[in-house]
């Protein structure tokens, strides 16, 4: 207690260990076989985190599904989109919604199908109590690893990183990963209104910003699991898309330095 009788005020990263303050945003297309167990497993993980859940009419159910787990459980809200338009737009709407809430300190992206396991959570957010601003999940770092995909989809996967990495000249050994956790500040200013990516390259896209205003960034190894049920949403129109999008960032980095112009802006 205070002198004045009353609690001090909590400082901003206390709570977080146990998802107080976050939200772990689940963009979802056809996951109803997944929706409920992953909900459970995330407020398992986190019992003082809160889910949202953005549903871009799924023509299985899982919108209606995800709205009966919101009625009985308060820590879940579902967003409901009119229809697929890509990960990167439902993650755009997504953050907008949760940084309107009151409270919110920290949000985590993940994926709905398994792919990234809700235990990891407590470690993705551990960062944000100390100093980092974005945390990213890394498979293709000491203790991080991949299961269950065949060869092709590691190799696409490890080149579009490289890819990335050489052409934005970032450090970062996972940049198409979707399993982060950012500080409320940063993904206040990095610029989501501007983000162009639709697919996968948003997860690029949004790092690459991240990175640009001088963000603190913390890799976390993961390991990253096959889908448990449901299909994959991965196709050669998204990887076309991610790297046209890194050509177009490198140009503009470009651009900018040829004008002089503040790296951070």
């Amino acid at each position: 207690m205070s002198a004045s009788g009353a609690d001090p005020p909590e400082a901003p990263s206390v709570g977080l260990a146990a998802g107080r303050g976050a939200w772990v945003v689940l963009p979802t297309y056809n996951e109803r076989e997944n929706i409920e167990p992953i909900v459970s497993a995330i407020l398992a993980a986190l019992p003082e985190t809160s889910v949202l859940v953005v549903d871009d009419a799924s023509p299985d159910g899982t919108g209606e599904l995800a709205d009966t787990i919101a009625s009985r459980e308060p820590r879940v809200a579902v967003l409901h989109r009119p229809g697929k338009q890509g990960l990167g737009v439902a993650y755009r709407e997504a953050f907008g919604w949760v940084l309107a809430r009151p409270g919110t300190r920290a949000v985590v992206q993940m994926d709905a199908d398994f792919s990234h396991d809700p235990a990891v959570l407590p470690r993705l957010l551990a960062p944000l109590m100390r100093d980092a601003d974005l945390v990213l999940g890394t498979r293709y770092m000491r203790g991080g690893n991949t299961v269950g995909w065949p060869w092709y989809r590691k190799l696409i996967s490890r080149g579009g990183t490289l890819f990335a990495r050489t052409v934005l000249l970032l450090p970062y050994r996972d940049l198409t990963g979707g399993f982060k956790a950012w500080r409320r500040e940063t993904l206040e200013m990095i610029r989501l209104r501007e983000s162009s990516g639709s697919g996968y390259g948003f997860q690029i896209e949004t790092t690459w910003w991240a990175h640009r205003r001088g963000a603190r960034i913390v890799q976390v190894p993961i390991v990253f699991r096959e889908r448990v049920a449901g299909t994959s949403k991965m196709s050669s129109g998204i990887v076309r898309e991610a790297m046209l999008l890194v050509i177009r960032l490198r140009l503009r980095a470009i651009r900018d330095a040829l004008l002089g112009a503040d790296p951070r802006r």
